[in-house]
């Protein structure tokens, strides 16, 4: 096959592509799959997965490793270098856990270890097809929105309306939610919010803070314990887990946890069951999985620290909670809102903060995020009496330390002042913008004889951009 990337892949959604080059295998697969309203396509070569991967663009392809003229891990290698926007999801066989996890730094999102049976394979397939409809979502998201309040978040911001559309469309699934983001941030209240937003809303929402709980305890806290169990286990104490069945269990800094716990964990989530500490009896339960980190992950995960398995399992719908400091001018709209709360709270009289200080607060890096926003307003309500917050009134931080804030003559571009003498083209000879940039799109993958990724590089767009507008002119009818 040459390194050409497919031209004009077609828009069918969802689609999935088995490469199993045993026939029985691959019946059975299709069989676990009926209940997934899905197009299966099959493939019992490598040479064949490729030729379908260039004329169609599925959502999801299971990949048999051992295929009998290429290796899974070239096709997969294929996927990465063209740069198709497809979640790829390798089988194993013998629990080789080392080569899916060589599969899976190639670009693969999950693994099977044969043999498998049909929930296991259906749930992969459908956390698989969610990460691909959330992914588009984020890409398709545009500049403008309505939305500057969403389940106790403040902020009109791109990046903070992103993180709403992803947490809407998570909310109604089962997959594994990992949200990532510094102190500060709001990540519990992203937790909350998939929460209140899902079919388990009537549930428990139960929250452990992993860094806050000694360690030989942690394993208590989380699955409970029977009496005698440890000095100090004078009865039966259940579990985080056992009070979020039917809910959502939050697990915030999940990085803190040791390795040995982590693998209890990754037993947990595979199969639904645990044993409290000190008993014999395993339990069974249903709950929804939301978990936190301040930390880089994989960088956890380089160092040792964090089991690269059981990363894998949980990063199945990743959120990543912006700083403020690149949240643009949401800072003023949550201090307008933490005066007004801190106001009302401390019976004062603030009710608007003046520009120098917006200025200030707009400028200013906050290292601490949302939570230092919110500690320095109710500081200076509480400290001060007044109505209008001056900048004499914010910390010495602000007021030194903050970057001058670009001129308003700088940020906006001089307007047209002379309107009679402008040159309106007739409306005829405007064309809709979607034309413009397919016809932009067009020509170049023209000039790079139908290689989308490096028509995407010339262009200075991610290729799964390409891929995708093309799938949706011809679902429209405008290719």
């Amino acid at each position: 096959m040459s390194g050409e990337a497919p031209s004009h892949p077609e828009k069918r959604q969802p689609t999935v592509l088995l490469v199993e080059d045993t026939p029985s295998l691959a019946r059975i697969y299709q069989e676990y799959l009926r209940p997934i309203p899905s197009r299966v396509l099959t493939a019992s070569t490598g040479a064949e997965a490729l030729a379908l991967l260039q004329a169609q663009l599925p959502a999801v392809v299971l990949l048999d490793l051992n295929l009998p003229d290429i290796s899974g891990l070239d096709v997969l290698r294929r996927i990465q270098e063209w740069r198709m926007p497809v979640a790829a999801v390798v089988i194993t066989a013998h629990g080789s856990v080392n080569v899916a996890v060589e599969a899976m730094r190639a670009g693969a999102v999950d693994f099977l270890a044969k043999p498998f049976s049909a929930e296991r394979l259906l749930t992969t397939v459908r956390n698989a097809l969610e990460r691909q409809r959330l992914a588009v979502m984020v890409e398709d998201l545009q500049e403008t929105f309505g939305r500057d309040r969403f389940e106790g978040f403040i902020g009109t911001s791109l990046a903070m309306q992103g993180v709403y559309r992803i947490i809407d469309s998570a909310a109604s699934s089962r997959a594994t939610v990992f949200v990532t983001g510094e102190s500060g941030t709001g990540k519990e209240l992203a937790a909350e919010a998939i929460h209140r937003r899902s079919p388990r809303r009537a549930g428990p929402f139960v929250a452990i803070n992993c860094a806050a709980i000694p360690r030989d305890l942690i394993e208590s806290e989380l699955f409970g314990h029977v009496r005698g169990a440890f000095t100090g286990a004078l009865s039966d104490r259940e579990g985080a887990a056992w009070r979020a069945d039917g809910g959502t269990l939050f697990l915030d800094e999940i990085a803190e946890l040791d390795l040995n716990l982590q693998g209890k964990l990754l037993r947990f989530l595979q199969s639904g069951r645990f044993t409290p500490v000190g008993s014999d009896n395993e339990q069974s339960v249903d709950i929804r999985i939301v978990c936190a980190t301040n930390r880089d992950p994989m960088s956890e995960v380089r160092a040792g620290r964090f089991r690269e398995d059981l990363y894998y399992r949980l990063h199945v719908v990743p959120i990543a909670i912006p700083p403020l400091r690149e949240r643009g001018e949401d800072s003023i709209l949550l201090a307008r809102h933490f005066l007004s709360r801190s106001s009302a709270e401390e019976g004062k009289r603030f009710a608007t903060i003046a520009p120098e200080a917006e200025g200030l607060i707009a400028a200013y890096d906050w290292p601490g995020n949302v939570r230092e926003l919110e500690n320095v307003i109710r500081n200076i309500v509480v400290l001060n009496n007044g109505t209008v917050l001056e900048a004499s009134m914010l910390p010495d931080a602000l007021r030194s330390g903050a970057a001058a804030t670009p001129s308003t003559a700088d940020a906006v571009p001089a307007a047209v002042t002379d309107t009679g003498a402008a040159s309106w083209r007739a409306a005829g000879d405007i064309q809709p913008l979607w034309q413009v940039e397919k016809g932009a799109i067009d020509r170049a993958i023209a000039l790079c004889n139908g290689n989308i990724p490096r028509a995407a590089a010339l262009l200075e767009v991610s290729p799964s951009t390409l891929y995708r507008k093309i799938q949706r002119w011809q679902e429209e009818g405008r290719s």
